[in-house]
C-alpha cells in the first residue's frame, strides 16, 4: 500500500505515523540506536513492514500485479500500491467513516510538526507531497499519472511506470473489485497488530 494507507492504518497515533510514514527510510532494525528513534516511532516502522508484508503476500494484490507484470515488470508491485491508494482516496469516505478532505490535512500538519523526527530525505519528500496535495489528488487519474511518473524518474531501471495510467484505464473495473476483497482483509489484520504494538510500549 501507499502513503495514503499507511498514515490511515496508522489509527490516529502520532507517533505511529511519524514511523509507519519514514518507514522505507530506516534500514535495518528500528530499534537500533543510530537511528534515534522514540519506541512509538519505532513501533510504527515495524507496522509499516507489517502492512508491507501482509499486502505483498496477499492473493488479490497477486492478481493486479500479474496485470501489470507486462508493462512493469519488478515494478509492478509499485504501480499496484499507487493504483490502490486512488481507490482508497475515492471510497475514503465509505471505507473509514471520516472525509478525505478532513483527514488529509491532519496528515500534513503532523509531518509539518514533527520535521525534526524525520530523515532528511523524508522530509523533502513530505514538503514536495504536502505542496503538490498528492493525497488528495489520488483521487484523479491525472494525480495517479503524476505519481507513476514520479516513482519512474526514481527507478534504477527502466519502470514501465510511466505509461502504467494506461493499465489502470484498462483494468479499472477489475482492479477496484480486488481492492474491494483486500482493504477488509488488511484493515483486520492491521487493527490487531497495531493494538499489540501499542500495547508494548
Amino acid at each position: 500500500m501507499n502513503i495514503l494507507a499507511h498514515g490511515y492504518l496508522s489509527g490516529g497515533n502520532e507517533e505511529l505515523l511519524i514511523g509507519n510514514f519514514i518507514g522505507d527510510f530506516i534500514k535495518g532494525d528500528p530499534a537500533s540506536p543510530r537511528h534515534n528513534l522514540t519506541p512509538g516511532e519505532i513501533a510504527g516502522v515495524r507496522l509499516h513492514r507489517a502492512i508491507d508484508t501482509f499486502t505483498d503476500a496477499h492473493p488479490e494484490v497477486a492478481a493486479v500485479r500479474d496485470l501489470l507484470h507486462p508493462r512493469c515488470h519488478k515494478y509492478a508491485g509499485a504501480g499496484v500500491d499507487i493504483f490502490f491508494d486512488h481507490f482508497l482516496a475515492i471510497y475514503f469516505q465509505q471505507l473509514t467513516g471520516e472525509s478525505l478532505s478532513e483527514f488529509v490535512p491532519g496528515f500534513y500538519q503532523t509531518l509539518q510538526h514533527n520535521t525534526s523526527r524525520l530523515p532528511p530525505s523524508a522530509v523533502r519528500m513530505a514538503d514536495y507531497m504536502i505542496q503538490h496535495d498528492w493525497l488528495t489528488n489520488y483521487q484523479f487519474l491525472d494525480g495517479i499519472d503524476r505519481s507513476l511518473k514520479g516513482v519512474s524518474r526514481r527507478t534504477v531501471y527502466p519502470s514501465g511506470l510511466d505509461s502504467a495510467i494506461e493499465d489502470l484505464v484498462q483494468y479499472y473495473d477489475q482492479i477496484a473489485s480486488h481492492f474491494a476483497y483486500f482493504w477488509g482483509a488488511l484493515v483486520a489484520h492491521i487493527q490487531q497488530i497495531r493494538t499489540t504494538l501499542i500495547s508494548s510500549l
